[in-house]
């Protein structure tokens, strides 16, 4: 199995979209969990890296990497 290739900043499409329509999501924490934003409603979820990795589509956009 390949690891999607995600970052912090992403902007990702999931499986299933949020309740509220959208289906653009923003990666805000990364660690063992990602929480992840909705782009349309603002709510944010927090997700087992292992679980998101399997109900993430693709990613839409790369975010910016801040150094």
């Amino acid at each position: 199995m390949v690891d999607k290739e995600f970052a912090l900043n992403d902007i990702v499409q999931m499986k299933k979209p949020h309740p509220c329509g959208e289906n653009r999501w923003k990666i805000i924490r990364m660690g063992m969990d990602v929480r992840i934003k909705c782009q349309g409603c603002e709510h944010s979820v927090l997700i087992p890296r292992r679980e998101f990795s399997k109900k993430m589509k693709k990613v839409l956009e790369k975010g910016e990497e801040k150094n």
